[in-house]
């Protein structure tokens, strides 16, 4: 597992704020691999459940602090099949979330109540990305093609 493939570090949540013009919305792309059960400490109070079950524990609390600071869930589903990609990466899930800008996100991370559920999200992943980016074409290549 790669540091950083489930909580972010320090580091990289810094430039995510420097990579983001302050004020414009932008998308999380989340993509997640589930533990088969998930890894809570030996010292919680959570049950025992899989890694999928802890990630839903996690989404019924999180989604609402996610519309609280602005942001929204724009599509999730299942994975499919990795047409481009590392052998190794398999998928279970992937979401992506619209945040108003940058300063809604970095908000919803310092709330103390949204940090208590992030147990849920760590006991529940094995593996998982979440890439930051803003809607537009790709250097003068329009979604129309033009």
């Amino acid at each position: 597992m790669i540091v950083g493939s489930i909580n972010p570090t320090r580091e990289q949540i810094d430039a995510l704020a420097a990579s983001l013009p302050t004020g414009q919305p932008f998308m999380m792309l989340n993509l997640l691999t589930f533990r088969k059960a998930a890894a809570y400490p030996p010292e919680s109070d959570d049950t025992p459940c899989t890694g999928r079950e802890a990630y839903e524990r996690y989404a019924r609390e999180a989604l609402p602090r996610i519309a609280a600071c602005g942001g929204e869930l724009l599509l999730s589903g299942p994975a499919g099949a990795t047409v481009i990609g590392p052998d190794s990466e398999r998928w279970d899930a992937v979401f992506i979330v619209r945040y108003p800008h940058v300063r809604a996100f970095m908000d919803m991370l310092r709330d103390t109540g949204y940090q208590a559920v992030t147990r849920h999200r760590t006991a529940a992943l094995a593996d998982s990305r979440l890439i930051a980016f803003r809607a537009g074409g790709l250097d003068g290549v329009s979604a129309s093609g033009n």
